[in-house]
């Protein structure tokens, strides 16, 4: 039985036609169905296992790695010359992070108690906690600062304490002691006979508070009612707002945890999120494009604006008294130590602070902070977070222990806390995120080119059988109705 060819034509057309359709739909409905699904996996509930797990436990690597500026020239420094330092480091730490306390409120939001611990890594360290390092000691020189308007006879008789507890302007102890605390005849005198002026009521170390401690009662958005709130900070510790600064804007608590934003990114969106260690809310600005095994982000970095002070940036007012741009002053929060916080090596700071300190060399790639976002869904890649810790110090007449510092910002530490996300964790966010959706976008394209071509092949076919019946039939009436030429001369 002959195949007609028309009518198989007109079959593929129809079915091309159909294939345009469907990728059609493909088009307009696959983005609908991939932000439904996205919003559906950021909310943050227990039934969404991978992000809940990711915001719950952090189950990705993260680290915390500390610098310290040792002290080259204390004798210099006592005399009034300029301080000169050399970096040691990294000191590596893993950091492991884990919320709990979590509670579900009816009014889509979630309260819980970060809780965070820290296990030194010597494969990942230049050096032990055993090291030594020499830094400038907090309790003296700081406290020199604090006290410097009591009478005379009474800086007298501080200085006198310090000699009793053989304290002096500079420490020269290990790492460990430094970072997690050491014994202090100083400190115990203190905090029995004036309780509540330091933050510790055991050893005294720089980050003594951090280590197996919480970060405060935080209170977040579900994103349950409007995902755009979802992560964003309701309350820290019962408070919509702070009072350690000097303004409405300077005390508002905005933005995020830190951990997350919410999806559906741009490059006009900014990344706001509020930390209890400064004390305030920061907000990092869109930088560039990028990617991250194939997973596409956006690079979010400090603005210069983060902390200058309030004559180079007017919002930054209330954060003052301000000394130049650059640094943070934490007093207000830091029980009233003359402590200000800035980028590692004085990074986008006022030129001027790398005059007062030999040994610095601020550079964006080794200093910047940045946070690496796949914008479709709020979720960080890749994250480090730099700061520096310093101590403003100088000559108080009566502490006999300034000897004749010079009016100095001494830089004493600086640390950076990265993660990234790996292993199985990624492997699942790249096939949800990048491998599903370039599927479905192949799918919408490639049904509508498939159907075009279809409809146009058969379209083709359909014409040439269409010429070939007309021709076939012209050709019948031909040998039906006229005589050959040449027959016709023979017959002559």
């Amino acid at each position: 039985m002959a195949v007609n060819k028309s009518i198989v034509a007109i079959v593929f057309i129809v079915a091309g036609v159909l294939s345009v359709i469907c990728g059609a739909v493909f088009l307009f409905v696959g983005p609908a169905i991939m932000t439904e699904q996205i919003i559906k996996n950021t909310v943050i509930d227990p039934k969404n296992e991978m992000s809940y797990t990711m915001w719950k436990d952090v189950p990705v690597p993260f680290f915390m790695s500390v610098y310290f500026f040792h002290i080259l020239n204390p004798k210099e420094i006592l005399s009034g010359e300029k301080p000169m330092v050399e970096q040691r480091g990294p000191y590596v730490y893993r950091k492991r992070i884990q919320k709990d306390n979590i509670t579900f409120h009816p009014n889509f939001t979630v309260s819980y108690k970060e809780y965070r611990q820290y296990h030194f890594e010597p494969s990942m360290s230049v050096g032990n906690e055993s090291d030594v390092v020499m830094i400038p000691n907090m309790l003296v020189l700081g406290a020199a600062v604090m006290l410097e308007k009591l009478p005379y006879p009474i800086r007298l008789l501080i200085s006198a304490t310090f000699k009793t507890f053989k304290e002096g302007p500079f420490l020269n102890k290990t790492v460990e002691e430094l970072m997690w605390g050491y014994e202090s005849g100083l400190v115990d005198f203190l905090n029995k006979y004036l309780p509540g002026m330091l933050p510790t009521s055991g050893k005294f170390g720089l980050f003594s508070e951090f280590n197996n401690s919480n970060t405060g009662l935080f209170t977040i958005n579900t994103g349950k009612d409007d995902i755009r709130n979802v992560h964003k900070v309701d309350s820290w510790n019962g408070l919509t707002e702070l009072s350690y600064w000097r303004t409405p804007e300077c005390n508002a608590i905005n933005g995020t945890a830190g951990q997350m934003w919410p999806p559906f990114m741009t490059r006009e969106s900014t990344l706001p999120f509020y930390s209890p260690d400064a004390c305030r809310s920061m907000e990092l600005v869109y930088q560039r494009d990028g990617v991250m095994n194939g997973i596409p982000l956006y690079r979010f970095v400090a603005p210069k604006t983060l902390f200058a002070n309030g004559s180079d940036y007017a919002p930054n007012e209330g954060f003052c008294p301000c000394r130049q741009s650059g640094l943070l002053n934490v007093s207000s929060c830091r029980h009233d130590s003359p402590c200000f916080i800035s980028h590692p090596h004085f990074y986008n700071a006022d030129p001027v602070l790398l005059d007062y300190v030999q040994g610095l060399h601020p550079n964006e790639d080794e200093h910047g902070l940045f946070i690496d976002i796949h914008p479709l869904t709020g979720v960080p890649l890749n994250v480090s977070i730099r700061l520096q810790l310093n101590l403003y110090m100088k000559r108080v007449s009566g502490i006999t222990e300034t000897g004749q510092i010079s009016e100095v910002v001494m830089p004493m530490i600086w640390f950076e806390e990265s993660g990234y996300i790996d292993g199985p964790i990624l492997k699942t966010f790249h096939t949800n995120l990048v491998i599903l959706p370039t599927v479905m976008e192949f799918m919408q394209y490639g049904f509508i080119v498939l159907g075009l071509a279809t409809v146009v092949i058969a379209a083709l076919l359909l014409r040439r059988e269409k010429r070939n019946k007309r021709d076939g039939g012209a050709s019948s009436s031909t040998s039906a109705g006229e005589k050959d030429p040449l027959l016709q001369d023979d017959m002559d």
